[in-house]
């Protein structure tokens, strides 16, 4: 009997030390480099969260739900995966998810469903930028990461967070068409036009490097009608404006949702083929060279996000380092 009760003692101990030093279960980045991305391998009408290495090898589904999930995103520590689906059926509505890296529990972000896409971490992990639109018009919010408040900040779509945490990049819609680079400063919430300012001006996708020194997007330099479409492409440009240059032809067809590599020394990108049926992930160098087609199965791959544990802090942010500190600490740490 005094076995049994020593025993069990011990049992609890552990249980509790375990609960005191490892609070979530399961939550750990993966091990080595991986590239998420959403696609429909299994069923036309099933999009899912999917796992490959860098150079396209070893996909492995993620979220397999009946429902379709898109936009995933690393958080910056690799633990987590934020992403949108309309799993509330009954809402009609796409909404923010979170899951572990390694797909397991999967819970909403918040508890009112509203129509809420495109995902961006803070690089301290605390906080998530999106767009939620109201009455038809589509604002930038940011949130805490548990969902508890929302902050409406500006018009806008596609925004994507600076690696030291003080702007937010995102496209600022004019009237029907014209769309512009825009950055916030996310302190004092103004926002100003960053490139470029003439028009016709057609820009998508903008996204930071690693260390914030430079943004690449694309952008159709024509009048934004179908017959110019195909022209749409891959650009760079450096966060003072300067040294601005085209990575891929604008012939066509294509390429949108441009995503750095950790490093910073590589582009993923997605392309239709000629007669926009399938459209798949490349990657190519920022220096230039023939691109690498990543992916190969079915009609449908997007990205996406890349993560690389070499290029990340080793542990979670803490609540002493300021947003600033972390992302100038997780820029200049060295692999």
């Amino acid at each position: 009997m005094r076995v049994k009760i020593f025993f069990l003692c011990y049992l609890l101990s552990v249980i509790i030390f375990c609960s005191i030093s490892c609070p979530v279960f399961g939550k750990a980045p993966p091990a080595t480099a991986k590239i998420v991305f959403s696609g429909n391998r299994e069923k036309f009408e099933q999009r899912d969260i999917y796992l490959m290495n860098p150079d396209g090898q070893d996909v492995i589904n993620l979220t397999n739900h009946p429902a379709s999930d898109v936009q995933p995103v690393f958080s910056p520590t690799g633990e987590q995966i934020l992403f949108c689906s309309d799993r509330d059926r009954s809402r009609l509505s796409v909404d923010l998810y979170l899951m572990n890296a390694d797909g397991s529990n999967v819970r909403r972000v918040f508890a009112k469903s509203q129509e809420r896409i495109t995902p961006t971490w803070s690089p301290d992990g605390k906080k998530i930028a999106y767009v939620r639109a109201d009455l038809g018009v589509p604002y930038i919010y940011i949130a805490p990461i548990d969902g508890k408040r929302e902050d409406r900040v500006v018009i806008g779509i596609m925004p994507v967070w600076s690696p030291d945490g003080e702007e937010i990049v995102f496209i600022n819609r004019i009237l029907e068409h014209p769309r512009y680079i825009t950055l916030l400063n996310v302190q004092t919430g103004r926002s100003k036009f960053f490139f470029p300012l003439d028009a016709p001006a057609w820009l998508r996708y903008p996204t930071w490097s690693p260390d914030g020194s430079k943004l690449a997007f694309t952008w159709m330099r024509a009048e934004p009608n179908p017959a110019n479409f195909d022209r749409e492409t891959l650009y760079v440009v450096n966060r003072d404006g300067g040294e601005f240059h085209q990575l891929i032809d604008a012939a066509g067809p294509p390429v949108v949702n441009p995503v750095w590599s950790p490093a910073g020394d590589e582009l993923l990108y997605e392309r239709p083929d000629r007669d926009f049926k399938h459209w798949h992930i490349f990657k190519m160098s920022v220096a230039g060279g023939p691109p690498t087609q990543l992916t190969h199965l079915t009609v449908w791959n997007h990205l996406g996000d890349w993560f690389d544990p070499a290029y990340a802090l080793p542990v979670s942010p803490q609540p002493q380092l300021l947003t600033t500190t972390w992302g100038k600490v997780k820029t200049e740490e060295e692999p």
